[in-house]
């Protein structure tokens, strides 16, 4: 139990969402005094997990404690009388999620999102469109963000997460949510700046796992990276202008994880792509969602609406969008870095 937080502290957490990142958290939580209302969406599910106390989709060896984990699939139930509620849902389904609830659902709560991608059709972070639907202030908002996957928390490896808001004392407060004996929290006053870079990470990871499937091999992958730290300074330069130390691990931690790890959904969908699945069947077979596949094309609309030089994002866009051959694409990426 983490020492931030005692025993007659007990908070209520709503969690929306039941894939492998929302059940690491859940993982994560469940070392402190915190009892989780949950929204699974499929009936089925929920009756799963109140019978044995697992997910039986994802992460299906993390045990779910019963007595303080309580699945639903009613949403409003699930965000009714809690104090914190966390949206864990990728971002190409959050809308259709959040809209089932009333506009008025986040009165008075705070609104945590952990979901690293942008509402497709809104071309919006999700906290924007959390603002934009529920007039939830930017006071009362945060975002979790790495580096930290899944399965790592799963095993109960160390770990590190970071708390982005603007308001640092209720960054204080979520942090001592998920502060246990295996994660270490930060909180950093920066909102935008953290949940733009964890959309543009996913980016990269897909460039990285294409040009791994090609062959270039780990000094390229270097110079990859490193000109997409460069992309992403000059994005939110543009976008969000503030002061930022972007070698933190919000940041740059967050960034090397996605593009290298085993456990980088992002990275795994670009290597197929590079090895010639189509979309559809790298996506089938995935069975998860690679959040950078949608979040590409909305950072794309906004680089074109500004006039902004990307080449790596624009890289991405078009093999994925505009189906040109992944050969074609690196070899003029390769020769705008430095």
């Amino acid at each position: 139990m983490s020492p931030l937080l005692k025993n007659k502290d007990w908070s209520s957490v709503a969690v929306i969402g039941d894939g492998s990142w929302a059940t690491a958290l859940i993982r994560i939580m469940t070392e402190n005094p915190i009892k989780v209302k949950w929204w699974v969406r499929e009936r089925e599910n929920v009756k799963y997990i109140r019978r044995f106390g697992y997910n039986p989709d994802y992460l299906t060896g993390v045990s779910i404690p019963k007595r303080r984990v309580k699945a639903n699939h009613k949403i409003e139930k699930v965000v009714d009388s809690v104090e914190y509620v966390i949206v864990a849902v990728p971002a190409a389904y959050a809308k259709a999620a959040l809209d089932q609830l009333p506009g008025n659902a986040f009165d008075g709560k705070i609104v945590v999102t952990a979901v690293k991608g942008m509402i497709p059709d809104e071309n919006l972070l999700v906290t924007d469109y959390i603002q934009k639907r529920f007039k939830v202030k930017t006071e009362n908002l945060a975002i979790i963000s790495g580096p930290c996957h899944a399965e790592e928390v799963a095993m109960g490896r160390h770990s590190y997460l970071t708390i982005g808001s603007e308001n640092l004392v209720l960054a204080d407060r979520v942090a001592k949510l998920f502060a246990c004996r295996f994660v270490n929290v930060a909180c950093l006053e920066d909102l935008q700046g953290i949940e733009y870079a964890a959309v543009m990470k996913n980016i990269v990871a897909l460039a990285s796992g294409i040009t791994h499937s090609l062959n270039y091999g780990d000094n390229f992958q270097a110079v990859l990276v490193s000109n997409a730290m460069q992309e992403i300074r000059y994005f939110l330069d543009h976008i969000c202008p503030k002061e930022r130390d972007l070698s933190q691990s919000a940041y740059l931690g967050d960034l090397l994880v996605t593009a290298y790890s085993q456990f980088s959904r992002n990275r795994t969908f670009g290597n197929m792509i590079g090895r010639g699945y189509t979309i559809k069947s790298a996506m089938m077979e995935m069975k998860m969602v690679a959040e950078g596949y949608y979040a590409v094309n909305s950072i794309y609309k906004m680089v074109e609406a500004n006039d902004l030089d990307m080449p790596i994002c624009k890289a991405v866009y078009n093999i994925l969008y505009e189906r040109i051959t992944p050969t074609i694409e690196i070899d003029i990426l390769k020769g705008r870095f430095k």
